[in-house]
C-alpha cells in the first residue's frame, strides 16, 4: 500500500504529496489504500479543525477518483461482455 498523499497540502498529513500526473497513473489499490489511511486518521482524532477538514477535503477526491476508476473497470467488462456475446462494440 501506498501512502502517499495526492493533496497539495501534504504536511497536515505528515505524507509527501503526488502532482497530479502522477495522480492520474495511481492505481485502484494505491488510491483505495491512501482513502483507507485518511479515514483511519480521521476516526482516530486528535487533529486540528483545519487538518481534519483538509484530510476530509483529500477523503472526497480520493474516493471519487476511485468511483471514476471502478467506472473505467465496468466500462471495459461490459464492452468485452458485449464482444463475447457478438453485439457490435
Amino acid at each position: 500500500m501506498n501512502p502517499r498523499a495526492i493533496r497539495s497540502d501534504a504536511a497536515a498529513t505528515d505524507q509527501p504529496a503526488l502532482d497530479l500526473a502522477e495522480a492520474a497513473a495511481e492505481t485502484f489499490e494505491v488510491v483505495y489504500g491512501r482513502l483507507e489511511v485518511v479515514a483511519q486518521q480521521l476516526e482516530a482524532g486528535g487533529l486540528t479543525l483545519e487538518q481534519s477538514v483538509a484530510l476530509y477535503e483529500e477523503g472526497m477526491r480520493l474516493a471519487e477518483r476511485c468511483q471514476a476508476l471502478l467506472g473505467d473497470v465496468e466500462q471495459r467488462i461490459e464492452t468485452l461482455r458485449q464482444r463475447a456475446n457478438g453485439d457490435p462494440a
